[in-house]
């Protein structure tokens, strides 16, 4: 039996990572791993292969970077080249990136079986790609693995239902289980940065809402976070795009504010997000993780997909119409008590159930 991966981004590495350890319980099956290139540096991907132990990709498409139909629209001709000489029995895709449509679209388009982990999240945003990408993707998927019940009363509403739908749980909790034990023997980040746990402050930015082309969303939140590094470290792995927007904008000053570093492996941010303090971000994996590590949240962004640690407390929603709104959102969230646990993601077996259902 022959299952196919596409992956492109850091997050769909980390969930492929978890599935090819699973899959190594079955030699029967042979899994292909299909990289597109989304994300192409060695900080940014390379380095996730070493970390994960993941084997190298059967195929990198090396596509890189472009506006989302470019990028999209050479992704979906590679993949379709990769699917004629593979012809898998499942085409695994995860998330909601261009990478995600892309592998959806090429394998369907071929009439093989698509699988989506991740499946059924909604931001109820068009103007969001990922959200377009979700929703074109669940529509043409023949099982769709929801991460939660939320997830699968979204997918319900949309007239996807019966034996299709599965809610699984979340693939990245198991991966945070998983590899969080790894990381504390393996990563040095906190050592190098000169950290002390609960000392500091974590940061991600990378959405395409926060790092527009005229820079006034990032110099917003930028200043909110100069402020809070008044207060204690605030530490920003710096994501390529953020980058290049602050120096076109000239906004770097604000960056002198933080503890500004390269983007970090996966092993090196799991011991960022278990050790901080407050995490703020506009990354839906970093929400969660924060969550599994008891870390409360700020999102900083509109509306969030994953509500369910919004309505429990562990979350709380950030829009960056101005720096102060910012700012207060998460001094408070410095002040607040934990709000009780909740267990929303499964029970760090979702991978097995996954792979059940295609297996078997």
């Amino acid at each position: 039996m022959k299952i196919l991966s596409v992956v492109g981004a850091r997050p769909q590495l980390v969930k492929a990572a978890i599935m090819a350890e699973g899959l190594r319980q079955h030699p029967q099956v042979e899994h292909v791993l299909v990289h597109t290139g989304q994300h192409y540096d060695q900080n940014m991907s390379g380095c996730f292969f070493d970390e994960l132990r993941i084997p190298a990709p059967t195929y990198n498409l090396s596509i890189g970077s472009g506006s989302h139909g470019m990028q999209t629209g050479r992704m979906l001709e590679a993949v379709e080249e990769v699917l004629l000489k593979e012809r898998p029995e499942w085409v695994v895709v995860y998330g909601d990136t261009n990478s995600t449509l892309a592998g959806a679209l090429a394998a369907v388009k071929l009439h093989l079986p698509v699988a989506h982990i991740e499946a059924g999240l909604r931001s109820f945003n068009m103007r969001m790609p990922e959200e377009i990408n979700r929703i074109l993707t669940d529509q043409v998927s023949s099982v769709l693995f929801a991460p939660t019940e939320n997830a699968a009363a979204n997918l319900r509403r949309e007239g996807i239902g019966g034996d299709r739908v599965e809610v699984v749980g979340d693939l990245m909790y198991d991966a945070a289980l998983h590899f969080a034990e790894f990381a504390q023997h393996r990563s040095r980040v906190l050592q190098s940065l000169g950290l002390v746990p609960g000392g500091y402050a974590l940061a991600t930015l990378h959405r395409a809402e926060n790092t527009n082309s005229d820079g006034r969303t990032l110099v917003t939140i930028l200043q909110a976070l100069s402020e809070l590094a008044r207060e204690m470290p605030v530490v920003l792995p710096l994501h390529p795009r953020t980058a290049a927007l602050a120096a076109a904008t000239g906004n770097t000053q604000l960056l002198g504010k933080l503890l500004v570093t390269e983007p970090v492996g996966y092993l090196d941010m799991l011991m960022l997000e278990k050790n901080a303090r407050l995490i703020a971000t506009d990354s839906g994996g970093v929400q969660k993780e924060a969550f599994f590590f008891g870390v409360l949240c700020v999102t900083i962004r509109e509306e969030t997909e994953w509500v369910e640690l919004v309505e429990a407390g562990w979350n709380r929603l950030a829009p960056p119409h101005d720096s102060r709104s910012v700012l207060s959102a998460m001094q408070d969230s410095l002040r607040r008590e934990l709000p009780p646990m909740i267990h929303p993601y499964g029970d760090g077996k979702s991978t097995q159930k996954v792979i059940d259902r295609l297996v078997h």
